[in-house]
């Protein structure tokens, strides 16, 4: 009834009636000598659990959704027939849409088997590494919830120089990958990463997130300092106004009116000019903005806090065409995209950092890239060139409490640090007025990853 290729295991059956016969000789071993007193109390032992299910009496059969393959495919192996796994369907909807399975991803199946028959009792779908989705089939309900597996967090601290880009400095020092992500993020305002040269260097703080010894993941950035250029660029993580930002070692926000670039991956493949030759229609014309040449698809997002102004196809060249105003006179627009973002309309008001679209070759184009243009009251400037204000500096009433969190951040920076005098939450973040600040941030962290359901649908 099962496929061979899957991986199977036994965790009931002839392997408890062992362990019984283990525990028997173990408790008669240990029973006190004639004539004694002594009472023996007999432990409870806590039954093995996988996804946080009780795997007593079950086989569990685990396998990777293939190309094409549907919930329907998998359970339909399963015995399950079309009613229960359309009623699946509508019940998993509002914790998460089974239609989204991918392949590659991981499944477990629990069975309960018996001399007669197999009975399929839990399904369980790993969204990715950390989070997986579980359908109990008990007593011919269908109830389905969402867990979280338990994550390791260990400390690390990194240091390496580039020698190409920053990601390809990120793989050769076996770095994970969404440390790129993170570094561009918190110095995507200082850091011209189109611009980084041979020698630069970076050294980083991070949790970084195990399940069993499998990485599967980063944490909280503790602090970092990137040489670019011949200067040094700080980063202090510190909360202001309820989040969590970073901050040079005098307290000025890295974060600054203007993202460095709409998109991360890329490259330049022509920058601003008044008389480029454009590579389609072979004549010289002003090319008033800058290429960023990316895979499509590529993510596009908001240079700045702002509001749609436009959104159309353009005939002359531009293809799918977006254009957003911002503050202090500012508006942007994006060409060629190949979509919108969700919820992306005339009107609608957009984060800095927000996703507005995705890298397209739509319109007047050679191959999938981004034109970016960037204009100060009316007028197209150059978007590498333009001037970008900070935001609001940590305030002053705050600046005590702040440079004690620097000093940490710059000593772990310098050197080993024992684990008592490194940077906690608690000297970043603010503390309530009354309760154990302590009790608060150790609850947020066991809530994270304690593996337990969340939200219940049934």
């Amino acid at each position: 009834m099962f496929e061979k290729e899957k991986v199977k295991y036994v965790c009931g059956g002839v392997g408890i009636v062992v362990a019984l016969i283990a525990i028997a000789f173990a408790v008669r071993s240990l029973r006190p000598a004639p004539g004694t007193d002594e009472t023996l109390v007999a432990e409870e032992v806590e039954p093995k659990r996988v996804y946080g299910i009780p795997c007593d009496g079950f086989e569990f059969e685990e396998g990777e959704v293939k190309n094409g393959e549907t919930l329907s495919h998998i359970l339909g192996r399963y015995g399950i027939g079309p009613a229960t796994i359309d009623r699946i369907d509508r019940v998993s909807r509002p914790i998460y849409d089974m239609r989204g399975m991918r392949a590659g991803h991981k499944y477990t199946a629990f069975v309960r088997s018996d001399s007669c028959s197999s009975q399929l009792a839990y399904f369980v779908y790993e969204k990715n590494p950390t989070d997986y989705v579980v359908v109990s089939l008990l007593e011919d309900s269908v109830v389905v919830t969402e867990g979280r597996k338990e994550v390791e967090l260990q400390r690390r601290k990194a240091t390496a120089k580039i020698e190409s880009s920053l990601w390809n400095c990120m793989m050769a020092n076996d770095l994970p990958a969404a440390l790129s992500c993170e570094m561009e993020d918190i110095f995507g305002w200082s850091v011209d990463f189109f611009g980084l040269q041979k020698g630069d260097e970076f050294t980083v703080i991070y949790d970084e997130e195990f399940i069993d010894t499998t990485r599967v993941g980063i944490g909280q950035i503790w602090g970092a300092v990137f040489r670019h250029g011949g200067k040094e660029y700080f980063a202090i993580p510190y909360e202001q106004d309820g989040r969590i930002s970073f901050w040079d070692e005098n307290g000025n926000s890295l974060r600054k009116q203007l993202l460095k670039a709409p998109l991360k991956y890329s490259r330049i493949s022509s920058r601003f000019s008044y008389g480029r030759m454009h590579p389609i229609l072979k004549i010289r014309r002003p090319h008033l903005g800058v290429d960023y040449a990316a895979p499509s698809g590529t993510p596009v997002v908001a240079i700045a806090d702002g509001v749609v102004v436009a959104k159309y196809y353009d005939r002359k060249g531009g293809g799918n065409y977006l254009k957003l105003k911002h503050a202090n006179n500012l508006s942007s627009a994006y060409m060629h995209l190949r979509g919108y973002a969700k919820g992306i309309a005339v009107g609608s008001r957009v984060a800095q950092g927000q996703l507005i679209g995705y890298v397209g070759s739509t319109g007047l184009s050679t191959g999938p890239h981004l034109d970016f243009r960037l204009y100060k009251g009316g007028m197209a400037i150059d978007p590498l060139k333009a001037p970008s204000e900070p935001v609001e500096p940590v305030r002053q009433e705050e600046m005590s409490r702040f440079e004690v969190a620097r000093d940490k951040v710059l000593v772990e920076l310098q050197g080993d640090v024992p684990e008592g005098e490194r940077l906690t939450l608690l000297d970043i973040t603010a503390v309530p007025a009354t309760g154990n600040g302590q009790e608060a941030v150790t609850e947020i962290a066991e809530n994270k990853s304690d593996g337990t359901p969340g939200k219940e649908q049934s």
